[in-house]
């Protein structure tokens, strides 16, 4: 392509008629030619008089020049101008597109696709033969080459991983190529072990050209408690000048709503590729976090998830006898308090003063009773989630608290008096103790040889006994129970928290034992010794772009496997719960350095920016046509013939030929028309119908787009961004599904906007009205928005309404369900009523309704606000509160996902060949 001041042409050939130019404007010069002029005496007798019709004896300069400029403009229009035209890369064979693929890629995604799809575009033009490979995510065998309009068809699909590959991987798959091919990298800027190796693999067979975005790359170490403050540690690939970065701290707010806590500065010296930021937070703050962020850099690198390491857990610590200083190795609590204080807060006081304080964890060492009012209370507490843990002692083993029948502050029976072992009065030797259960929350933890125990309270014989021990003797007598009440539980040692009846506190077996009862938290991860004999299932996934997403049903992850494991597809990056606490693998670790690429010298290495090409040909030819009008407009003035009537006439005719033209990049019909059109059937999109209510908009909007994103995540339908219909000019044949919020003020649509409504449900749309008010009142005309519902529905033509039957369809198209709750949990959604020949087939559990797919469901549980995220992705309204909200959410969603496919797939779960599958699932 030949480039002229920017600008590239197709046919420059054409350009060689701008040669010709100096000989028209010579040619349009000398025609007219000038008249002769001769003195004639009777000319005298036509002074005054006026000619109608005048011609010049010259054409002016400025007409000659419009004439040429047209022409000009033509010959250029015709040359095939090109903006920002793309420079051929000359190649042959075939061509490897080779994305790394990691999380690193995730904050230039877009332009990464951009530069393989123009890429792929390039080798469709030359007819050569394409792969697209992701390092994250390799292909089997030989790499796929196959045409490069099919890799560019499913470029959409691919994605980064919020991990790299190993070296050893790379090594095998290196070791596997064959052929001669062309390698386009695009490189996610960081440094990998593998890199050097598969860059030379890749130039034994071919060219290899480098695309890597100059932006650095950032990240961010886990969080660490030290001296009283939270400790980050941000890290970016490139050095150089100085540089500021912003790091965001978020959690739920006491409503369940995920907030941005709190966030600071954090400044990188010139140079430097590390940075440290100290946070001083309240407890009460601190707890709530549940992952730091670089601000506005969206990479799974930046965020760093906090588990039980960060989350200092309040301890109060309650004895049977004074504290004196003079006795502190004698005091009860003083194993205790050496073994917390360095990883959870302690709390003193009263009995009273520390249950309005709402603690994680209530320590009674040696007391064995407790008022009424006060054992009311602390079973309440321990009811709504808290951790009791009871120390025996001489008070305890001489009380009769627990003989005769169960106290409900302890797990189980005890017998009286006490046992005493290895003295001259004592049963038999010293015990130690017995190897930990596998249903025991200590399995897998080392039992020293020198824990010994001297005494200890012993348990009543009973049915549950078994089940409540948790850690015994050598002899199977129980040295710790538990037992379960309401959302807590309470544990109970058979030994003093001293040294007075066992080494135990003395040992480092008494810090594991209590970190894995949740009553401390380890403040650095965890070793494989630490979580050995345990099992830890995904709770949460980290996405490549930083989002954390519901784990679903992946499978369990061994304790030892956890603790030395890096991110990859066996242990993608997120929360792993275990018990009673949760860990974090995070993408960056607290050893992890980035460091840039180092490409050698030889290796070409681009930008990722793609100038798209830009065609002038139309903005040309449409500039010679109206310099063409403006040649008519003047010839005419100059001949005298713009006076009156004809003036207007011409100059009517002039801009008609003008407008008649279609301009360039425009569309024949309404542009806006087009736009829509396109947007709505490129991809699936989902709609919501303009109230006028700028407040009831942006909720709908959100709430759709909450619900896209889940289904996204959930199920094989990409949504894009919802679309805001008006039912008076938008088509609305190109959505499937319309969401309708009912506001008491919004306008009645018109006889048109009804006729469009009534095709549209006709033909298979279906619009979901919500009159947002179950909070306030039942399905019907008992509230303002009710009554607006009945007045906007009244002219459309919806079929006969039933409250939704158990076996309708919705209620197991994707999920199986039975509440349809949105912001709001009432049952009152009505959908289209079921023929009355509608009968249950026999032994199946639900009639057969294939071809009754409901145009319209209508209730008032305020769907969207449930559904609804900010462009962050953060929850923007509360569903109810604590877990049980977050329930009631999660099944909103379900409805919405339940909604769609039903909206898509229609009516086939009903079909008989689903029933085996369905009744698997009902568990019938």
């Amino acid at each position: 392509m030949f480039t002229l001041f920017g600008i590239g042409f197709t046919a420059p050939w054409l350009l060689l008629g701008l040669v010709a130019l100096p000989i028209l404007w010579i040619l349009l010069r000398a025609i007219p030619p000038a008249p002769i002029r001769r003195r004639f005496p009777g000319v005298a007798l036509l002074l005054g008089l006026t000619d109608d019709e005048q011609q010049s004896d010259r054409t002016p300069w400025w007409l000659l020049l419009i004439r040429t400029l047209a022409v000009a403009a033509v010959i250029l229009g015709f040359a095939g101008p090109v903006l920002n035209p793309q420079e051929d890369r000359t190649g042959s064979g075939s061509l490897l597109v080779l994305m790394d693929g990691t999380w690193a890629d995730a904050r230039d995604w877009a332009r990464r696709v951009d530069r393989a799809e123009a890429a792929l575009a390039e080798a469709a033009r030359d007819g050569r033969t394409a792969a697209l490979v992701s390092l994250t995510d390799r292909p089997q065998g030989d790499l796929p080459f196959q045409a490069a309009e099919s890799w560019a068809a499913r470029l959409p699909s691919v994605d980064p991983k919020p991990w790299a590959a190993s070296e050893d991987e790379i090594a095998a798959w290196a070791e596997g190529l064959e052929g001669g091919f062309e390698t386009f990298w695009l490189s996610d800027g960081l440094e990998h072990p593998w890199r050097a190796d598969l860059l030379a693999a890749l130039e034994e067979r071919g060219e290899v050209t480098v695309f890597e975005s100059p932006r650095p790359v950032y990240g961010l170490r886990p969080a660490r408690f030290e001296d009283g403050e939270i400790r980050l540690s941000a890290l970016r690939a490139r050095t150089g000048d100085a540089a500021q970065a912003v790091v965001t701290a978020h959690g739920l707010d006491p409503n369940g709503v995920e907030r941005e806590l709190a966030r600071a500065d954090v400044a990188f010296e010139a140079d430097a590729s590390e940075a440290e930021l100290a946070l001083s937070l309240p407890p009460e703050l601190r707890n709530r976090i549940t992952r730091f962020q670089v601000e506005g850099v969206r990479s799974a690198g930046a965020v760093s998830l906090t588990d039980d390491a960060l989350r200092r857990r309040e301890v109060a610590l309650i004895s049977g006898l004074e504290n004196r200083e003079e006795l502190q190795l004698l005091s009860p609590t003083h194993y205790l308090e050496q073994a917390l204080e360095p990883t959870a807060d302690l709390i003193d006081g009263s009995l009273e003063d520390i249950l309005l304080a709402n603690p994680d964890v209530i320590v009674m060492a040696d007391i064995a009773r407790v008022t009424e009012t006060e054992a009311d209370e602390i079973e309440g507490w321990v009811e709504d989630g808290g951790l009791l843990v009871r120390f025996a002692g001489p008070r305890l083993a001489s009380s009769d608290v627990s003989r005769d029948a169960e106290d409900p502050l302890m797990p189980v029976r005890l017998r009286a008096g006490g046992r005493t072992v290895g003295g001259a009065m004592s049963w038999g030797e010293p015990k130690t103790l017995r190897p930990f259960s596998e249903a025991s929350p200590f399995y897998g933890l080392p039992v020293p040889e020198e824990v010994r125990v001297t005494a200890q309270v012993m348990a009543q014989p009973d049915p549950q006994l078994a089940e409540r021990v948790i850690a015994s003797l050598e002899d199977g007598t129980p040295l710790v129970t538990r037992k379960r009440m309401g959302e807590g539980q309470v544990v109970l040692f058979h030994v003093t928290a001293n040294a007075d009846w066992s080494s135990l506190p003395l040992s480092g077996l008494f810090v594991r034992m209590l970190e894995r009862l949740a009553i401390s938290s380890r403040p650095m991860q965890p070793s494989a010794e630490d979580l050995a004999g345990t099992v830890w299932v995904p709770d949460a996934v980290l996405s490549a772009f930083g989002q954390v997403d519901e784990a679903g049903q992946l499978p369990g992850v061994p304790g030892e496997a956890l603790a030395e494991a890096t991110p990859g597809p066996e242990t993608p990056p997120g929360l792993y719960a275990g018990q009673d606490r949760r860990i974090a693998l995070n993408v960056i670790s607290a050893e992890t350095m980035l460091s840039p690429t180092a490409w050698p010298d030889r290796i070409p290495v681009e930008g990722l920016e793609v100038l798209r090409e830009t065609a002038l040909k139309g903005w040309f030819l449409t500039a010679a046509l109206v310099l063409l009008a403006a040649d008519i407009l003047a010839s005419l003035w100059l001949a005298g013939r713009l006076t009156g009537p004809r003036a207007g006439a011409a100059a009517a005719v002039a801009l008609a030929l003008v407008a008649g033209v279609p301009q360039p990049g425009a569309a024949q019909d309404d542009p806006a028309i087009e736009e829509l059109a396109l947007e709505a059937t490129t991809e699936v999109v989902l709609a919501h119908v303009l109230t006028g209510d700028a407040e009831v908009d942006r909720v709908a909007e959100a709430g759709l787009r909450g619900l896209s994103q889940t289904l996204f995540a959930r199920t094989s339908i990409e949504p894009a961004d919802p679309i805001g219909v008006d039912l008076e000019t938008d088509e609305l044949a190109f959505f499937p599904f319309l969401y309708w919020p009912i506001s008491p003020d919004q306008p009645i649509p018109s006889q048109e906007a009804y006729a469009r409504l009534n095709e549209y449900l006709r033909t298979g749309g279906m619009i979901l009205f919500d009159t947002r008010d179950a909070d306030v009142a039942g399905f019907g005309a008992s509230s303002p928005e009710g009554r607006k519902l009945q007045q906007l529905a009244r002219p459309l033509d919806i079929p006969p309404l039933e409250p939704i039957p158990e076996d309708h369809v919705l209620t197991r198209t994707f999920y199986l369900l039975q509440d349809f709750p949105g912001r709001h949990a009432s049952r009152d959604v009505w959908v289209e009523a079921a023929p009355p020949d509608a009968a249950r087939a026999e032994g199946m559990p639900f009639r057969n309704l294939n071809d009754n797919v409901t145009p319209v469901v209508i209730g008032g549980n305020d769907w969207a606000s449930a559904w609804a995220v900010d462009d962050s992705g953060n929850r923007m309204f509360p569903v109810g509160r604590g877990y049980a909200g977050e329930r009631q959410r999660e099944i909103a969603y379900r409805f919405g996902v339940n909604l769609m496919m039903h909206v898509f797939t229609g009516n086939y779960k009903s079909d008989q060949v689903h029933v085996p599958a369905l009744l698997d699932r009902l568990g019938q």
